[in-house]
């Protein structure tokens, strides 16, 4: 099953990609709420290149690293990419009038009902598109 969100970044399309695949970025927006965080981030943005976020609990908890290799990049269009378990993502970056809209198709896991992990994804990506225009608006 393929789970689809995406948003509008309202920046232009160099900042929307930048801020989507740098390490350092990543660590300012990749995570759902407010209590979790991705402590680090390392990304090689190529085909057959690896990446590795981590992301934690603030409180300690628990935490996850979220890995894969990138099977496809066409700069400042796609990402595609599959993840450590075999599932397959791919991101589109759209240039829009109000600004880039980036859509995400990715394989569903087993673990958690596909409506959790949508809700998951979208608060992620709803947290890069603020980011994104908080840089751009900082330039």
């Amino acid at each position: 099953m393929k789970i689809t969100v995406e948003t509008l970044a309202r920046t232009d399309l160099k900042t929307a990609w930048s801020v989507y695949n740098t390490p350092d970025d990543i660590t300012q927006w990749n995570s759902p709420s407010p209590d979790w965080h991705s402590p680090r981030s390392q990304v090689d943005l190529r085909e057959g290149g690896a990446f590795n976020t981590r992301m934690e609990a603030k409180d300690g908890s628990m935490g996850f690293d979220f890995e894969g290799t990138f099977t496809r990049v066409v700069p400042q269009k796609l990402v595609e990419y599959r993840m450590g378990d075999g599932r397959e993502v791919a991101v589109s970056f759209d240039q829009v009038p109000d600004g880039v809209n980036v859509r995400v198709v990715f394989d569903a896991e087993s673990e958690n009902p596909p409506e959790y992990q949508q809700q998951g994804w979208q608060a992620i990506l709803d947290s890069y598109a603020r980011y994104a225009e908080a840089k751009a608006g900082a330039r």
